[in-house]
């Protein structure tokens, strides 16, 4: 069972509202949470979504300037607290919708400021594509690496200016935002690193110069890899050569760890899709809030 704050509350999000039937809860979860979760990742699986109440959570949209854009953010801490540790929560592909922000309401609720950057606003918004390989063509591959990596120091400044401590900071990431977890882990000021079903090896491109096998030998901060054995996008023996990679690196390189669940494909933590699968992504979670422990981001 989940920890009580992680427990889906449907009587708060729809008061009054019927539980009679699976069509009619699904209908309902979805008018309560809008239109935040991806369209490309629909059907919502009503049994499954987590949705982390706001009481006792200062939480919502913000934005800061970098190089003369605002970037929006999602934000989440508890009420009234500042010297708080950060952690930097770096989207999916479809960008910061409903699951993304509830992440960093579930870090809130362990004492974290959590902070969510749309890394890819300049180029567009994601939330509405219901077809993937567009969103790709249209948005995703636009992205430069190096503007992603500026916005997340923009994110560190922010938070240092909202409550949080930046000397206690870490990132963690999903999917695409899985990938920028690790190469943020090799140049930025964080203490440790979880990514989620990241990918290690790809091309090389003017706006993608590198790839996490290419600089984890060169990690800053430890990272826990969270891997699917049955995700076909992220062969099992990619794993392997970032293995290789970082065992002739930093001491942080040396230090970093993988995890890889028998049974569990790509976007395991995904709770509103149906890739979801809960006994990893639990375990996944509570290894993620040890390592960060473990690593001084606390």
């Amino acid at each position: 069972m989940l920890p009580k704050d992680l427990r889906t509350d449907f009587d708060s999000l729809r008061p009054g509202a019927s539980t009679g039937s699976g069509a009619t809860r699904r209908t309902a979860l979805k008018a309560a949470l809008g239109a935040g979760y991806a369209a490309a990742a629909l059907p919502i699986t009503a049994q499954t979504v987590i949705v982390t109440s706001l009481d006792g959570l200062a939480a919502g949209r913000t934005s800061y300037p970098v190089g003369g854009f605002d970037v929006p953010a999602y934000h989440a801490a508890p009420a009234g607290k500042t010297g708080l540790p950060v952690i930097l929560v770096v989207q999916e592909i479809f960008g910061v919708h409903a699951y993304i922000e509830d992440v960093c309401r579930r870090f809130a609720r362990r004492g974290y400021l959590a902070v969510a950057p749309e890394l890819y606003a300049r180029q567009g918004d994601a939330r509405g594509y219901t077809d993937i390989p567009r969103l790709m063509a249209d948005i995703v591959s636009k992205v430069p690496d190096a503007q992603v990596l500026g916005d997340l120091d923009g994110a560190l400044a922010w938070a240092a200016a909202n409550g949080g401590d930046v000397s206690r900071a870490g990132i963690t990431g999903f999917c695409w935002g899985g990938r920028i977890a690790w190469l943020y882990a090799a140049q930025g000021p964080v203490k440790a690193g979880v990514a989620w079903y990241g990918r290690l090896v790809g091309d090389k491109t003017a706006l993608t110069p590198q790839q996490p096998v290419d600089v984890g030998a060169s990690l800053r901060a430890p990272v826990l890899g969270l891997y699917g054995a049955e995700d076909s996008g992220i062969p099992l023996d990619t794993i392997a050569k970032m293995k290789m990679a970082l065992a002739s690196g930093t001491a942080a390189a040396r230090a970093s760890q993988f995890v890889v669940y028998q049974g569990a494909g790509h976007a395991f933590h995904a709770d509103y899709r149906p890739s979801y699968r809960q006994a990893p992504a639990e375990e996944g979670w509570r290894r993620a809030l040890e390592w960060f422990r473990t690593n001084g981001v606390a």
